[in-house]
Formats: structure tokens, sequence, C-alpha cells
């Protein structure tokens, strides 16, 4: 098993230079995507499946119930075919609707009651059942022919089917971030025997047995290193962007991958006790208690529902008691019906649904329909550093000769590197590269883990690494470094033929688009604060440069976690930027977890919202984006309430004894003209500039 390394945050400590291990062994990692699949992830998919087939044969039903519906025809003005069959397509047609295409509402009514939790479902139901069985007492002339509401009953269902499809759709965009996680084993370890060593499935590993990680391998659990000694790529587990150099005694954990060398390791963890499996409780719990919200619109639909069956009870009273029972009956069942509010069904499904749809164009994509509702109260936003506001891979920031020749010196580091593949390495040959230095061919080339290179250059030997190789060769580190260090620059030096020749300051390169980011959120009120692995001294630095708030430095998996549950003590609302495992447990506890695109599955899996990009700037149009998302919502809302607030009165009779009743066709006419602004209003998203360069 082999695999390549892989960028997260970085130590910047100088001595971290030590962990220069050079020309790793590299073949194809292969992706294991057979391990098994956790919980009901699933459950969204089939969802959206159920409701894509419901609207769509529901709504071709909908389409002749309604035109060869009596009173659908006579509020339109065209007269029906006097077939004697005709008059029972409506009830047949609709029945069927009402039982197939209304279950999952009437299911949802009983759950509501069983819940005591009135909301759109209890309301709905409560509307096509009043509408069911006045209509069929219509149809059988048992009540008024003006009950006749079998139209009225199929547009019912079938819009409520489009928004809760629509609403499906969106909650099955998140996929499971524990698959991800767990694919981080390896589909197989080598285990020591008396005989030699054998293939087993990491779950069959116990504690005290000895493992074979060979290079480029992955650890299959959590252990310490009894042999050898290697480089290990940990930035998809703790963060640190470079490998680090475990040896004898030291632990290493799960997930994480041997760059260089083969090492011996004696399990001291297996299953729910290792590193791994603790990042995974972590992004569950997270995602399970952020998944409970309640949306703005079923709190509304609760209301409406009790000012509905108050209004039709009231009717029902009122017109009895005027002596008029049968105008009683009939208006009590017209306000039931016309309660049920048509566009609140599709006022947050369908802003969401365009949103997410302007929103991907514009290079970021919405997993959670909560996550744009929530962004717009967001007063701090927390970064990771490495990945995020950074690139990702070290660069070259000063080259420094002791003879003052720093071009000859850098031509001499490129021709030993080239050889080697190791990020560093490539730092220094690309630096080479852009400053068109000529560099030499190198021979006699070799690499030792955390000490440096070594090769033949124009017949001198020219070795470049960090502290080990310094110790090696008997040589002090340049004083002129000592303020590289104080910033938490990576430095090497260069030696040549036994003498120091100058030296390297390295780190990570920040992204010139963070600035910007972080003067626009400032610009729009918001705090930014940053979060890393990395020592004190490297997250001091880029915080000075970038004018971030506050600093989190040398904070672990747990922790980042800990830093948002930390913020949300202090009655703050988080929205956190990531993009590796490590973030994974932060982004799930976060208010909103925007995980950057070129980042890793698991961290994409456990945010509300995926930045296509690494433009950190789309955080700004993610702001945008959400409050303008939910002033669609609040108008749609308002309007779709204020549609019931002022219909239901009018249909119950409220201006009867000035001589005014809503008829129940002007009423109908008012609930879809409803339906068309909302759904106007919410188009008027698309007009949104999400570009990122424009606050540049």
């Amino acid at each position: 098993m082999s695999g390549t390394h892989e960028h997260g945050e970085r130590t910047g400590t100088a001595d971290a230079a030590q962990e220069h291990a050079h020309d790793r062994q590299r073949a194809d990692h292969q992706e294991h995507a057979g391990h098994a699949g956790h919980g009901d992830h699933g459950d969204h998919g089939d969802h959206v499946a159920i409701f894509r087939r419901l609207f769509w044969w529901m709504l071709a039903l909908a389409v002749p119930t309604v035109l060869l519906s009596g009173m659908f025809a006579s509020i339109v003005g065209y007269a029906l075919p006097a077939w004697p069959w005709l008059p029972w397509v409506a009830p047949v047609l609709g029945t069927v609707m009402f039982v197939v295409g209304g279950r999952p509402f009437l299911s949802g009514a009983v759950d509501e009651l069983r819940a005591r939790r009135p909301g759109m479902m209890l309301l709905i139901g409560l509307a096509i059942s009043v509408a069911f069985v006045a209509s069929w007492a219509a149809s059988l002339g048992i009540a008024d022919h003006r009950l006749e509401f079998w139209w009225e009953l199929a547009l019912l269902i079938v819009i409520m089917l489009l928004g809760h499809w629509i609403e499906m759709r969106s909650l099955a965009q998140t996929s499971s971030a524990l698959d991800s996680l767990a694919a981080l084993l390896p589909d197989e370890a080598e285990r020591v025997t008396e005989g030699g060593t054998e293939r087993v499935s990491p779950d069959r590993l116990r504690l005290d047995d000895l493992v074979v990680v060979r290079p480029g391998g992955r650890v299959p659990a959590d252990g310490v290193v009894v042999e050898g000694a290697a480089s290990f790529d940990e930035a998809m587990i703790t963060g640190e962007s470079r490998p680090v150099a475990r040896a004898e005694g030291d632990r290493v954990v799960a997930g994480t991958v041997a760059t260089d060398s083969g090492v011996r390791i004696r399990i001291d963890a297996v299953g729910d006790d290792t590193a791994l499996a603790g990042i995974r409780r972590l992004v569950s719990d997270a995602q399970a208690s952020s998944s409970r919200a309640q949306r703005l619109a079923d709190r509304a639909a609760g209301w409406l529902f009790w000012f509905a069956l108050a209004a039709g009870v009231a009717t029902a009273i009122v017109w009895s008691l005027v002596g008029l029972p049968e105008d009683a009956v009939v208006h009590a069942v017209t306000v039931l019906v016309i309660a049920c509010p048509h566009a609140l069904g599709l006022a947050i499904p369908l802003v969401v649904s365009i949103a997410t749809e302007r929103a991907a164009r514009g290079g970021v994509l919405v997993a959670d329909r909560l996550a744009l509702e929530t962004m717009r109260r967001v007063d701090v936003v927390l970064f990771d550093k490495t990945g995020t506001l950074t690139a990702g891979e070290p660069v070259v920031l000063e080259t420094r000769g002791v003879d003052g020749d720093a071009e000859r010196l850098l031509a001499l580091a490129a021709a030993a590197e080239t050889p080697s593949e190791h990020p560093l390495a490539s730092a220094i040959v690309r630096a080479a590269e852009d400053a068109g230095v000529t560099v030499p061919g190198a021979s006699d080339f070799s690499s030792s883990p955390a000490v440096g290179v070594t090769a033949s250059v124009d017949g001198r030997r020219v070795r470049v690494g960090g502290p080990h190789m310094l110790a090696e060769e008997g040589a002090a580190e340049l004083a002129e470094v000592e303020p590289w260090r104080a910033e938490g620059a990576i430095i090497l030096h260069v030696v040549v033929d036994g003498e120091v020749a100058g030296a390297l300051r390295l780190a990570d390169a920040i992204r010139p688009e963070s600035r910007q980011a972080v003067d626009a959120l400032h610009a729009l009120g918001v705090e930014v604060a940053m979060v890393t692995g990395d020592a004190e001294a490297v997250a001091r630095s880029v915080a000075s440069e970038l004018g971030i708030d506050r600093v989190a430095a040398g904070v672990r998996p747990e922790h980042k976690e800990r830093e948002v549950a930390r913020l949300q003590d202090e009655g703050r609302t988080v929205a956190f930027v990531g993009d590796g495992v490590n973030d994974a447990p932060a982004l799930a506890r976060a208010d909103v977890g925007l995980a950057i695109g070129a980042g890793t599955d698991v961290a994409i899996a456990s945010a509300d919202v995926i930045l296509a990009s690494s433009d950190p700037r789309s955080v700004i149009s993610v702001v945008q984006l959400s409050r303008a998302s939910a002033r669609k919502m609040v108008q749609n809302l308002w309007w779709a309430a204020g549609y019931n607030l002022l219909s239901v009165p009018l249909a119950a009779g409220v201006l009867a004894p000035v001589g005014f009743v809503l008829p129940m066709s002007v009423g109908a006419i008012l609930m879809s003209l409803s339906t068309i602004v909302v759904a106007l209003n919410a188009q008027l998203l698309r007009r949104l500039d999400l570009d990122p360069a424009r606050w540049s």
C-alpha cells in the first residue's frame, strides 16, 4: 500500500525543518470505497425519489381532475359535456390523489398530532381531509354543491408535493462524512506473525499486535513505533502540512501515511478507541445536534393551524346562530380549505432552491437548507489557516548566501533538490525556475529522513537540510536566520563541501485574496478569527499580515471543535471555514460550516456550504446570498401568511353585515395569485452578483 503526500496545517518553527525528509517512495494510492456506510444517510435520497414520482403522477391526475371539475368549470366559465359518467371522473381521480398523493401529508399530520406540535403537515392534512369529505358530500348530493372542492384538492396536493420534493432534493445534497472518514483506513493491515507476516482486515487487529507499515502505506490503527523511523503525513488527521518525523517510541495514529520509510508499530488502540474514531464521533454528534433546528415556515404553519381551526369553528357557530346552518357549513369548510397556505408551502423551499442554484453557478454549493438562513446572523467567521487563508504549500520567501550571491545559492540548492519529490524540494526548484536561475546537473543523490538531501553538483558536495544536517556537519546556523525563527518560518541551510554557504526561508504562502476577504468581512461588521495547528509565531505572523482579530495556535482537531464551541458559549453565531479531515468536527459543530472545495471529501461532507474554489472571498458571497435569501424568505412568508390572515376572515363572513362575503372562486384566484407572487419574488435572487472578484 502506498500513498501521496497531502497538505494540511504546518507547524512553523525553524526546528520543524528537521522533518525535511526527502525523496519519498511513491506508488498509486488505492481509494478505499469498500467500507461499510454508517447510519441512514441514504434516506434523503429515497425521499427525493418518492416525492419526485408522486409529484409527476399526481400532476398527471390533477390535470383531468381540475378540468373536469364542475366547480372549476363554473369559475372559469366553460361548459362540460353532458356525458353521464363525466361528473364521476373528478371524484374518482380526486380520491386516488387523496389516498396516494395525500398519504405523506396525512402521515405527517398524525405524527404532529402525536407529538402535540401542529405544523405544516397538520395544516395540509386538515385542508385536504376537509376538502375530500366536503367534495364527496357535494358530489353525492348530500351537501351544497358549493362544497365541491375536487379541483382545489388536486391543486393543493400537487403544489405541496412540489414544495416537499424541492426541499428533499436540497437535503439530499449532503453526503456522508462518516463514510469518508472510514475510507481513510487501509483495506488491509500487514500483521507480524511467528512465521513472517499476514494480511488481515484492520478490524481484526488486537491490542499489542505488531504491524508493518511500508513506505507510502497507511497506519491501520493507533500505536507506537517499535522499529525504524519515517516521516508521516498527518495532514488528514492533525493538520500538519509537512511530514512529521516519527521514530522508536513515538505514537502514530490510524489513517496517517508513512511517506519515505517503513516502520513496525505496536498497536495500542483499535476500533472506537482510535483518534480517527473519535473524530467520527465528534462529526456525528455535531451533525445530529445541528439537524434539530425548526424552520420558520413550520412555526408559521403551526400558528396558522390554530388560527384556521379557530376561524372555522367561529364561522360555523356564528352562521348557525344567525339562523343559516347550511351557509354555516359552506363557510366553515371554505375557511378550512382556504386556510391551507399554498404559497407558504413553497415560500421557503422555492427560495432555497433558487438560491442554491444561483450559488452553484457562483461556485458556492449549499448542502444544508438551514445554512442560508443562519449565515446572515453570523457575527464571527473562524478560518482554518492552512489551505484556506494560505495556499497549503511552501514557497521560498528569501535566500541568503554567505558570500552575498543568493542566486548561486538557490541554483545549488535547486540542483541538489531536483531528484526529490518532497514539498519543500518542489518549492526550492519552483523558486529557481521562477527566478530564471540556471540549475546545474546533480549526481550521487541521496536523502535521509528528518535530515535532508545530499548530491554532487559541479564536483562539489552539496547538502540541504535542517538542524539535524547541521549537527551531522558540526556546523552552526547563520546568525541572520534568528528573525526568521521568530516569525515561525521554515529554515533550511545549504552546506557546500562542509561549509555553510547560506540559508533559505520558506513558509506557507498566504493567498492574495485573504486580506480582501478579511477586510470585506470587517466592512460587514463580522469579526474574523483564525485557528491553526501551527506554532504561535507562525499564526501571529499570518494574523498580523491579514488583520485578523483573534488567533488560536497549536490547536489539535478536537480542540478546533472546542474553539468553535467556546465562541458559541460567548453567545456568538459562528461560521467555520476549513478544508481537512482535522477540520471536520469543527465544520459540523459550527452554526455554519464552510468547506473549501479543493479540500478533502470528509471536510466537504461535514460542511453546510462548500466553496468550489479556494478563494476565501467566496465566504463574502455566502454572507451576501444568505442575507438576500433571508429577505426573500421573510417577504414570502409575510405574503403567504398575510394572504391567509386576510382571506380567512373574509371567507368566514366578517364583512357579511355590510353585504360582503368572499366567494370561494375569488378566494381560489387569490390563492393562486399568492403562489405566483411568491414564485416571482424568489426568482429575483437570480440577479444576485456572487463573483468573489468584485471584493478585490
